[in-house]
């Protein structure tokens, strides 16, 4: 009988039946590959499960996970689904204080971390919370009980039924409790449901056509956009591989050879970035035939005529083959989140034979409320809604979304969950958006962020940052002019970008801090600031700017886990050489 799946862990007996592999769930450990079969990973979630039961876990539990991506991230999800317990992932870069938030607002009792550096981590959050955490390693250190002595201990415990425990959860019971970080406040608790991320990952799965056999993941597990497109994946009957880290992305992709991952846009740019650095490099017919390339990929377009896509054909041949090569030479799908995507970087993806396909949503959403696929994609857009997503814009421009995707609310915070949930069930995303051809959703900025100048003149940020990325000498960038009398940018530069140019220019490299302060270098970002300003209004025009010499990061506090600027802490961190930028802006005339 086939296996009907309305709870996220029947994803289990699914893949038994439907898609047993030698390789399910594979990742990369210290430079060497572990693999699990399908029939290894669920005998092994079964054993954890009822070595979880054994030490008092069980139906509404709150169970921790601190760890990057690897098998036994998934392990333990499945392991604590299954008893009807709810999964907390803890972001493994979390600061101190939001991990003791956590612990003691979700009364975490179990929790699971990847190492001993983790584990030093967390050790001072559950003693600042005075809380009693019974913690389990999944890599073996002293001081810790290793995680396999769980699944050791639940393998003798065959008298425990895990049916049981199973039947009794419910598609709308809780599977986990996601605590956003946000870009200021406390953290927040999102509850999800199995009926929320089973109608998610289903419904999404029109973005995977036949022939997904190996995946590559390196997003974090612990935001809900890689979680779900992991379920997805595994919906789909593919084997997952994680990457060893960011830094190993290259070498993994060369091993697995993947036919999709997810991504967000930054790493896709720095992947086009590397590729036009080596584009400048080339001379003569080489250099012609790769800008000419190029320029045909930037016209993408689906109603193009056969001339056009006679001549993609043959830069496909000797071009856009090698970019293929790197990504492992067999992508056919790109999933990409979290953060707008330049549509101009999305055709020459396409272009060039890889698909790139972007959706939208929030944690409080599941997350995807819209995606591009096959036969349904607008470049500059987020895609259509999924089955069973309504969509509608307000007054304000704000979009509002209603469906089987929305949270069953936050956590212990029914004030929050009304603000945020109307009386009608519209879950009101923060964003400003338009609907094109009344079918393909367009963010145009977060509502929050919008800012007025002095002059009373509205400013959607994003939409210029946007603009400034797609320069290969920005690696990131913050506009801002809330109250002022302009809008001005902090920018960081794309050092490496930067270097080569100075190099080409005969300008001696020194160091970051000094190169950010030198005349020629301030000139050429005059130059992009311009260039990337021109189609924007007069009050919307980046009049001053900014060169910083560090880059912004989740550790350093100006990013969130997903990468979005945490513009509180960088308008904070940066105030000094802000109040330069408006030093004399009272006689400004520009």
């Amino acid at each position: 009988m086939a296996v009907t799946i309305t709870r996220v862990f029947d994803l289990l007996q699914y893949n038994l039946q439907q898609f047993p592999k030698a390789e399910f769930i594979n990742g990369k450990i210290k430079g060497d590959w572990i693999n699990y079969s399908t029939e290894d990973f669920c005998s092994t979630v079964d054993a954890l499960s009822r070595g979880l039961i054994g030490i008092g876990a069980g139906k509404g539990s709150r169970i921790a996970v601190m760890s990057p991506n690897r098998p036994e991230w998934n392990l333990t999800d499945f392991a604590i689904m299954q008893i009807g317990a709810h999964q907390v992932p803890l972001y493994p870069t979390m600061a101190e204080h939001d991990i003791q938030f956590i612990l003691e607002n979700a009364e975490i009792t179990i929790a699971f971390v990847a190492d001993d550096a983790l584990y030093a981590k967390l050790k001072v959050a559950i003693a600042a919370a005075g809380a009693t955490v019974k913690v389990y390693s999944f890599n073996a250190f002293d001081g810790v009980e290793h995680w396999e002595a769980l699944v050791e201990d639940g393998r003798t415990r065959l008298e425990i039924d895990l049916d049981k425990y199973r039947s009794a959860v419910t598609p709308n019971d809780i599977l986990t409790l996601i605590y956003t970080s946000g870009t200021t406040g406390k953290p927040k608790g999102v509850m999800l449901t199995h009926s929320n991320l089973v109608n998610n990952f289903v419904h999404s799965s029109v973005l995977l056509p036949g022939g997904i056999g190996k995946v590559l993941s390196f997003l974090p597990l612990s935001h809900i956009f890689e979680r779900m497109i992991v379920y997805l994946y595994l919906y789909g009957g593919a084997g997952v591989y994680y990457a060893e880290s960011m830094d190993t992305i290259v070498a993994d992709i060369q091993f697995v050879k993947p036919n999709a991952f997810s991504t967000v846009p930054r790493l896709l740019e720095k992947v086009y970035d590397k590729i036009m650095e080596k584009g400048k490099a080339l001379t003569g017919i080489k250099r012609a035939l790769f800008f000419w390339s190029v320029a045909l990929a930037e016209q993408y377009d689906f109603n193009k005529g056969w001339f056009y896509h006679l001549k993609l054909k043959l830069a496909g041949k000797l071009v856009f083959s090698k970019w293929r090569e790197a990504l492992g030479g067999e992508i056919v799908v790109i999933v990409s989140g979290g953060a707008a995507l330049n549509p101009r970087l999305c055709r020459i993806f396409w272009a060039a034979g890889m698909p790139v396909f972007e959706g939208y949503g929030l944690t409080e959403t599941s997350p995807v409320i819209t995606v591009n696929h096959f036969g349904g994609t607008m470049f500059g857009t987020v895609g259509p809604a999924i089955e069973g997503v309504e969509i509608k814009i307000a007054n304000d421009g704000e979009v509002l979304t209603r469906g089987h995707h929305v949270m069953k609310g936050y956590y212990n915070r029914p004030d929050l969950t009304a603000e945020n949930i109307d009386a009608e069930g519209w879950f009101h995303t923060g964003d400003i958006g338009e609907l094109v051809n009344n079918r393909f959703l367009k963010i145009t900025d977060r509502k929050k962020e919008i800012f007025k100048t002095a002059g009373g003149k509205y400013v959607a940020p994003q939409t210029i940052e946007n603009k400034f990325k797609e320069s290969i000498f920005v690696e990131q960038v913050m506009v801002l002019g809330e109250n002022r009398k302009f809008p001005s940018a902090l920018i960081v530069p794309a050092f490496q970008t930067l270097k080569v140019w100075c190099g080409r220019k005969g300008i001696p490299y020194t160091t970051n801090e000094e190169m950010v302060l030198n005349p020629q270098v301030i000139e050429k970002y005059e130059r992009i600031v311009a260039d990337s300003c021109k189609e924007f209004g007069r009050w919307e025009q980046v009049k001053r700017f900014a060169l910083l010499s560090k880059e912004w990061s989740i550790d350093g506090g100006e990013l969130t886990p997903k990468l979005s600027l945490k513009r509180k802490v960088i308008l904070e961190k940066n105030a000094t050489g802000i109040d330069k930028l408006y030093a004399d802006a009272e006689n400004y005339k520009g």
